[in-house]
């Protein structure tokens, strides 16, 4: 099984550490890089082309969503992207943004990621 290269993007910086944390203490998971804006993501993703981005919702400039559809429509190698936010799940609809998911930030956990991992890399077989 290959590493799957994660980018988390998220304008706290403690909420960037957290999700790192997570991605690093998950078997099969590496974080490549950590961004603070939408913009930042953009040129992240075309620089470190990861596997998965972490995006969080609410972000200065482009928030996550403008970065998700930007992301998404980069092309046939555009990664996963999970959007992130501190939102329920019921008050919040990702569809048509071009994301994989949406996960409540107090519901991410190593579980938690690698089933959305699967159930994201599932459907695009």
């Amino acid at each position: 099984m290959s590493v799957v290269r994660v980018l988390v993007v998220d304008d706290q910086e403690p909420f960037r550490n957290a999700m790192s944390a997570v991605v690093e203490e998950t078997d099969g998971f590496d974080v490549v890089g950590a961004v603070a804006s939408g913009e930042e993501s953009v040129t992240a993703v075309a620089d470190l082309h990861p596997d998965l981005v972490l995006m969080d919702v609410n972000l200065p400039g482009i928030d996550g969503i403008e970065a998700t559809r930007l992301i998404r429509l980069s092309g046939s190698e555009a990664p996963v992207v999970v959007l992130l936010s501190t939102y329920d799940e019921d008050e919040f609809d990702h569809l048509g943004s071009g994301a994989a998911a949406y996960v409540p930030k107090g519901s991410f956990g190593p579980d938690r990621l690698v089933q959305e991992w699967d159930a994201a890399t599932a459907s695009e077989t």
